[in-house]
């Protein structure tokens, strides 16, 4: 498109009090992360005064932090600003002297690199005083900047005196509305709370005493100790000073190809499958965020991680990790080192093994799923709930060669007493991953068949009646079935342990959702709806209600010859099986087990009287 002769180009406005008010609520997620922009700003200056100043002995620059009830003025010994370094970057909004010309190529040794850290005093303070003065230019005077919310700023140039040493001091004036982040207690928390790892050193001072020290100490993984014993004791302090509890096991994190230190802390406890504990990630020693997600894959909920490294980069809010190819190959391999951990354990320590089994499961049948070699290691020693009780697939195996898995827990429920008295094994795959991983045991165990469980595998293992005992219920079952064709249901006869048991209804959910589609398909009749549930109609299963030959109370009723009566303790046998199967009942099967039971009281009622 051709633009009319009279244009112009123009610059945008922008209006810095919605611009603040955009960081605050939708960039920054609380007026507290102005002091860690503050002391990122410092750190970076002092990364660019070191690079200006190789020789200088580690310790020599630093970071001074001062609070009252008045101000809060950081200082740094950095890099400084001169007079046009002042106008290009403190009085641009978006343009970072971590890009300038002279040190772009050194722009992965800084934390902040977008240029919109010192707005976020703007959320505490109306009004930010900066004085610097550079080092690269040996007699450079010092610069004064006054920024104000209202987008206006004033730059003067000050006597020497005014600041003697290179470096930058910002001082800001706190609102009254800010007093919950800017009290002199809370800036020492603060301070302490970011900057704890920094390899710079960073004083507090409120005037009431000598200046503190916040990161007296370097991280604890990069200290040295007497014995592997004290170290591993000193790490699992800090992750418990650092998470509130007592790691079952601390896994050391090196990558040392993007400079990354750190631990990981075992969960001593189960988390809930899904959740994901945010794990503490420090980049070039400032707390980036308490709750990175991204920095491990989802499998990996069993342990919470605080690392601190050097080549990851944040989001505009510094609260975040850019999602890149980087954080892809970092995310991969610290998931490498946790499979190592389980395997050294696997292999090494068959207590702690148990220990972090009994707890977290799940994730590691979530990890061996989709891992062949954690499979190998540990699917014997998984926990499955079985018709054995709760135990390994090892123990299971050894006991039954031909193990049968359900499709749900509420199969399982229905067939467990059954099977167990009849010989049969059978897991319950009803849980997330455990039919999956019960039908991958011939991969570790060749000798062992896995199959899924049906009703014509368990049906077949309960014994016929004889000829003349079916022939003697032909006319109960006939009216029994009748009773129950509303529920699609068929009734037989047979004999099975425990005796106790008086029937088993033996019906699967895919079977009850495919009478429904029936069902709906016919009340449809006709219709669009009914044209594609017709279309995808098989032919419907039905639930079968097996009577126990050796529960005396079936005894007794396949004997009564009065029909009403005979139809309502079939009612009432299909009731109970319903019940134990654990599955939810339908209205129409509630409605039955009342009605049945009121039925066979009145019944007694009126033979007693």
């Amino acid at each position: 498109m051709t633009l009319p002769e009279n244009t112009a180009d123009r610059t945008f406005q922008v209006d810095l009090r919605g611009l603040v008010d955009l960081l605050s609520h939708h960039l920054y997620s609380s007026p507290r992360v102005y002091l860690r922009e503050l002391m990122q700003n410092a750190v970076d200056a002092l990364t660019a005064r070191h690079a200006l100043e190789p020789a200088a002995p580690s310790g020599a620059f630093g970071i001074r932090l001062y609070a009252d009830t008045a101000v809060i003025r950081v200082e740094d010994d950095g890099v400084g600003l001169t007079e046009a370094d002042v106008h290009t970057f403190l009085a641009t909004i978006g343009r970072s002297s971590k890009r300038a010309d002279g040190i772009a190529e050194q722009r992965g040794d800084f934390i902040g690199q977008f240029g919109i850290g010192l707005l976020s005093c703007f959320l505490v303070a109306d009004e930010i005083h900066v004085v610097s003065r550079s080092a690269r230019t040996p007699d450079a005077p010092a610069v004064e900047w006054r920024g104000r919310g209202d987008g206006s700023y004033t730059v003067r140039t000050l006597p020497a005196s005014a600041r003697s040493r290179p470096g930058t001091t910002v001082t800001l004036t706190p609102r009254a509305d800010a007093g919950e982040w800017t009290r002199p207690a809370q800036v020492r928390s603060l301070a302490g709370h970011f900057g704890s790892l920094l390899r710079h050193p960073v004083t507090f001072d409120d005037g009431t005493g000598p200046a503190l020290p916040i990161n007296p100490e370097t991280a604890p993984w990069a200290r040295t100790y007497p014995t592997p014993g004290a170290r591993a004791r000193a790490l699992a302090a800090y992750g418990e000073e650092v998470f509130g509890f007592a790691p079952l096991d601390t896994i050391e994190l090196d990558l040392p190809a993007v400079g990354l230190r750190g631990i990981a802390c075992v969960l001593p406890e189960a988390v809930p499958a899904g959740r994901r504990h945010g794990h503490r990630v420090h980049v070039k020693g400032m707390l980036l965020s308490e709750q990175a997600e991204e920095i491990l894959p989802d499998w990996a909920f069993f342990v919470r991680c605080v690392v601190d490294a050097e080549s990851l980069r944040p989001t505009a809010s510094r609260e975040a990790l850019y999602e890149d190819d980087t954080l892809a190959a970092v995310r991969d391999a610290l998931a490498e080192r946790l499979r190592a951990w389980i395997a050294r354990v696997a292999a090494s320590d068959p207590d702690l093994l148990h220990r972090f089994l009994q707890a977290h499961h799940l994730s590691v049948k979530s990890l061996a799923v989709h891992d062949d070699e954690i499979l190998r290691m540990l699917l014997p020693w998984l926990p499955f709930e079985t018709t054995d009780g709760h135990c390994t697939l090892d123990e299971f195996s050894r006991t039954h060669r031909t193990v049968l898995v359900t499709s749900s827990v509420e199969e399982f429920r229905q067939v467990a007493a059954i099977a167990s008295a009849a010989g049969l094994g059978v897991v319950n795959g009803g849980y997330t991953y455990d039919r999956e991983l019960a039908h991958r045991l011939p991969e570790i165990r060749p000798e062992v068949s896995v199959a899924d469980l049906d009703p014509a595998t368990l049906t077949a293992h309960l014994d016929p009646v004889d000829r003349e005992t079916e022939l003697a219920a032909a006319a109960y079952l006939a009216l029994a079935r009748d009773a129950l064709v509303v529920f699609d249901c068929d009734v037989a006869l047979r004999a099975f342990q425990p005796a106790s048991a008086p029937a088993l209804l033996v019906d699967s959910r895919e079977a009850r959702h495919e009478r429904t589609r029936s069902r709906l398909a016919r009340e449809q009749d006709g219709g669009l709806w009914g044209d594609i549930l017709g279309a995808l109609q098989q032919e419907a299963p039905r639930a079968q209600l097996i009577l126990n030959q050796l529960n005396p109370l079936v005894r007794t009723a396949v004997t009564i010859d009065e029909p009403e009566l005979a139809r309502t303790s079939a009612e009432a046998l299909y009731g109970q099986a319903a019940l134990l199967s654990r599955r939810p009942l339908r209205p129409a099967e509630s409605s039955l087990i009342n009605r049945s039971f009121l039925d066979l009281l009145a019944h007694a009622l009126r033979k007693d009287s």
